[in-house]
């Protein structure tokens, strides 16, 4: 496993639309693996391939310690109630923004093996699999976000971060 670099906002690759993973292959998931051990160096909850400089459909999210999901071609089949969120990103450092996200979602995506699961989740962690699947369309939290402002300034607030 190896620690990678994260693309930060203003390099184009960022704002692709991310290509079908067809197999899960021993190098998609050593790319999983170095995108888990990037995020934990940066203390994120979640990081998306194209994060790495990957253009493939594949994230990982961990909305609690220990929780991890590797999501791989994952779709969004169904969201519902809506609910507004402090968030951040890796590749945007030094921001929060207030984002409105749906309060419930179901998700479809392969995990390491390849095989087909379907999720459900609601508040924090739909906050995070929608923030992330964003990443795969080239969205970034900051085109949706209202009041965007310094993170440090955030976190004496005692705002929640992404």
């Amino acid at each position: 496993m190896a620690i990678r670099n994260v693309v930060t906002e203003g390099d184009e690759i960022l704002r692709k639309k991310c290509r079908v993973v067809t197999e899960v292959t021993d190098r998609i998931r050593e790319t999983m693996e170095d995108m888990l051990e990037t995020m934990h160096s940066q203390a994120g909850v979640g990081i998306a391939a194209p994060q790495v400089g990957v253009m493939r459909r594949m994230f990982i999210a961990e909305p609690e310690p220990g929780r991890v999901y590797y999501m791989i071609n994952p779709e969004i089949l169904e969201q519902d109630g809506t609910q507004f969120s402090s968030e951040g990103c890796l590749s945007v450092p030094g921001l929060v923004g207030d984002v409105e996200r749906p309060e419930r979602i179901k998700i479809k995506a392969m995990d390491l093996d390849g095989e087909v699961k379907t999720y459900d989740f609601e508040g924090f962690d739909a906050v995070v699999m929608c923030h992330e699947n964003d990443h795969l369309d080239g969205i970034l939290y900051i085109d949706k976000a209202k009041n965007i402002r310094d993170a440090e300034a955030a976190i004496d607030e005692d705002e929640e971060e992404i």
